[in-house]
């Protein structure tokens, strides 16, 4: 595992294997901005990831080998982990050395993780030394071993040489970072709603305060107009981001689909609702003063609006392609069709790799 936090050295390919689609993108960076050399996405059967383990490993393996081949020759990839198996904290430790905190980090770990200690891998970044006080502050981050193996072993059998494993929340703040230049004061709540996760990451100064994976997604759309209008995944997939019906006689009523994505805006706004009101009672951070959406949910009609509703905060959705350079690589409505949902995967793309 690499926190975000490092660089240098050679350019990495994302990967970012979801659990609705594997999305893949490469660039170049640019002075004046990055260069999109590769960016594709592969959709997954229902139910080939469920809750982080992989319950179709064969399906993930052949949707990112297709990827990989068909955009890029570069066999280095980074990708991201989240989920109940991956703890990240926050955590104050009297001053110390990097040193001397690699020979002390598992037996400071065992105190705020709630896994055997021998079952994860563990990485950290030292934040902030007090000026006087004699502490620190810590980001300590534990992904249990065997889901860091699962997608060391999909991307292996795919050719792919896996180079960095991140954390989707940190992989995200990367993108936010390069593409939006946070003021240095700020507190901004980047929340990226992925299909069965929602990860919440807020960045106070720019260096993250609070992270939090929520059970909430995207996929909770889908179901609820699969069961509002009675058709098939797909179906409802293309019918919750707006698309026009796949066969001529499918009839859809504007506002049974409506109804359907204000109930689930209700459900999933109020559960990312409840991790911010958490930090902002327990935390000695400024209130958050903005709030940044991520992933190919934040599409979905009047989520934006609504949130800002409920938080009284302003919203925006993050876009991932801001400081892209003008190219003819892709169609205009490739790059409008995927780019909300690239947050994770240029976030990985714009990492580099430990020698």
């Amino acid at each position: 595992m690499r926190l975000p936090f490092l660089s240098k050295s050679k350019s990495l390919v994302g990967i970012d294997i979801g659990s609705s689609c594997v999305k893949v993108a490469e660039v170049a960076l640019r002075p004046k901005g990055f260069e999109l050399l590769a960016a594709g996405t592969a959709p997954m059967p229902p139910e080939a990831i469920v809750q982080g383990a992989f319950l179709n490993s064969s399906a993930i393996v052949e949707a990112s080998a297709a990827l990989a081949a068909a955009g890029t020759k570069t066999k280095r990839v980074a990708t991201a982990v989240s989920g109940h198996s991956v703890i990240v904290k926050k955590i104050t430790l009297p001053a110390m050395t990097r040193e001397e905190l690699e020979e002390s980090i598992r037996w400071e770990a065992e105190q705020y993780i709630p896994f055997d200690i021998n079952e994860v891998n563990l990485d950290f970044q030292i934040l902030q030394h007090g000026e006087s006080d004699g502490q620190m502050d810590v980001l300590l981050v534990a992904a249990k071993k065997d889901l860091i193996d699962d997608y060391v072993a999909v991307l292996g059998e795919a050719g792919l040489a896996p180079a960095v494993i991140d954390v989707a929340a940190f992989a995200a703040a990367n993108c936010y970072r390069a593409t939006c230049e946070p003021g240095a004061e700020e507190v901004v709540a980047l929340v990226n709603i992925g299909a069965q996760t929602t990860n919440i990451n807020i960045l106070a100064n720019g260096v993250p305060a609070f992270t939090r994976d929520v059970s909430a997604g995207g996929n909770q759309y889908t179901e609820e107009i699969q069961k509002t209008l009675t058709v098939g995944f797909e179906e409802a997939e293309r019918i919750k981001l707006g698309k026009s019906p796949e066969s001529d006689g499918q009839e859809v009523v504007p506002q049974e689909v409506e109804d359907a994505i204000q109930t689930v805006n209700e459900s999933v706004i109020g559960e990312i609702q409840r991790s911010l009101d958490f930090f902002q009672a327990t935390s000695a951070e400024s209130r958050i003063s903005r709030i940044v959406v991520a992933g190919g949910s934040a599409k979905v009609s009047g989520l934006i609006k609504l949130f800002h509703e409920r938080s009284q905060i302003p919203v925006e959705r993050l876009n991932p392609l801001a400081r892209m350079l003008p190219s003819s690589r892709f169609a205009p409505e490739f790059l409008d069709d995927l780019g909300p949902a690239l947050g994770v995967c240029l976030g990985l793309a714009l990492r580099k790799a430990p020698s």
